[in-house]
């Protein structure tokens, strides 16, 4: 059996602490898409924990982690995380293991990345400049390298090869970077990166599943960043949807059971793209404040604005979502009144579906008023203690998705989650 955790708006929903809070009821926590673009927040002995590329359940004890074939490695990042992590005493020899068939991030693609996002202008997707696109293209384009082939005497000709079809593109982009000290760095990490527990991910979470043991996937960025579904082309390079448990671990549809959704109480985005309720004015940068809105990879400060159902019903649809986390319900405390975005206004006309390329389109959200409870919640264990307002805020959104808030979130501490 196999549940999933995603991210149901544009990723940074808090999805690293909710991994983490369900972690412990499960035998193998599984990473199945993404790169380091993803930065999943912990606390750990009140320490504040970044993980980029391990999955978040590496700080329970005796769980395993799986790094699934879907995701795109870096393997400089990777060593700098199990450093931070072996600093807490947890054994990465005894819990945590690659899939071979996981794409490698190379130091060209980094360069690539940087590249091409210089080159689009005014046009910038946004990109974290992190190799993902390029990797992920390479993977497609059926060149790129992965960890299994690590482990093959001709890695290194691969490699060279490789990096020369890249500087080709890199040459047309006028690129002139020196990359020597990334690549020293990244060969460096190679070396590291052999002595883990690289495994054939496919049957290695097979082999778990029918042994009966319980598997937590755990998706990276968000629901409208999928690069089918999402707000295209201002999108991330991965299927970041249910259906990519499936590719990119190895596992069939059937064994797919929950499918646990992380959403804000209100929403916010990382760089460029549309953003319907986005509040380009003082409740957006309150709202940003008191979150605390800025990335955990990039630092960049995250847009803000209220909660958008449009796009939460759309990622509730195509992802069967049978379970909803509410996170940073404490941010709203000190609001006197409140927005939900229910339709939107495309040409005259009322919708509540996201239209195809919603970045061409004016798009006006909107609204349903609330008022806010404007008292602390972020004390409150139990969904008795809520104050009534904030009741009826969930209880509308429940009514409009169709799918339960089963799980509220008042805080950052691990202990900070309310069982609605």
């Amino acid at each position: 059996m196999v549940d999933v955790i995603l991210g149901l708006q544009w990723g940074d929903e808090g999805k690293g602490k909710i991994v983490d809070y369900f972690a412990k009821d499960y035998d193998v926590v599984a990473r199945f898409q993404g790169g380091p673009n993803a930065g999943h927040t912990l606390y750990v002995e009140d320490k504040k924990v970044v993980l980029h590329q391990i999955p978040s359940g590496v700080f329970q004890k005796n769980k395993l982690n799986l790094i699934g074939n879907g995701v795109v490695l870096d393997p400089v990042t990777l060593k700098r995380e199990c450093d931070t992590v072996a600093g807490f005493g947890v054994d990465l020899k005894k819990n945590l293991f690659i899939a071979e068939r996981t794409h490698l991030i190379l130091p060209t693609h980094r360069a690539l990345d940087k590249a091409a996002e210089l080159s689009k202008g005014n046009q910038k997707i946004g990109s974290t400049l992190k190799g993902i696109a390029p990797a992920y293209m390479d993977k497609t384009g059926r060149n790129g390298l992965r960890v299994g082939d690590l482990l093959d005497k001709n890695f290194t000709t691969a490699y060279i090869k490789l990096r020369l079809k890249h500087q080709k593109l890199l040459d047309n982009y006028s690129f002139a970077e020196d990359i020597t000290a990334w690549e020293e760095e990244f060969f460096e990490a190679l070396e590291f990166l052999k002595q883990l527990n690289i495994v054939n991910g496919e049957y290695f979470i097979n082999e778990q599943l029918r042994a009966g043991k319980r598997v937590l996937a755990e998706g990276a960025q968000g629901s409208m960043l999928d690069i089918d579904f999402g707000t295209f082309p201002f999108v991330t390079s991965s299927n970041t949807v249910t259906a990519g448990v499936c590719s990119g671990l190895g596992v069939a549809p059937q064994k797919i059971r929950d499918v646990i959704g992380v959403t804000k109480a209100y929403c916010t985005r990382v760089g460029s793209g549309p953003f319907p309720t986005e509040l380009e004015n003082e409740i957006g940068e309150e709202l940003r404040k008191i979150g605390n809105e800025f990335g955990a990879t990039t630092g960049r400060p995250r847009r803000c604005g209220w909660i958008d159902l449009v796009a939460l019903q759309f990622a509730c649809m195509i992802n069967g979502v049978t379970k909803i986390v509410m996170t940073k319900a404490d941010v709203l405390d000190a609001f006197k009144e409140l927005e939900v975005c229910t339709h939107y206004k495309i040409n005259g006309k009322e919708s509540r579906e996201i239209p195809f390329r919603i970045d061409r389109m004016k798009v006006e959200a909107l609204y349903k008023s609330f008022p806010g409870w404007n008292t602390s919640t972020s004390g409150a264990k139990t969904f008795s203690e809520l104050p009534d307002t904030m009741k009826s805020y969930v209880d509308f959104i429940n009514q409009y998705l169709g799918v339960k808030v089963n799980y509220i979130s008042n805080g950052p501490g691990r202990d900070q989650i309310i069982v609605v």
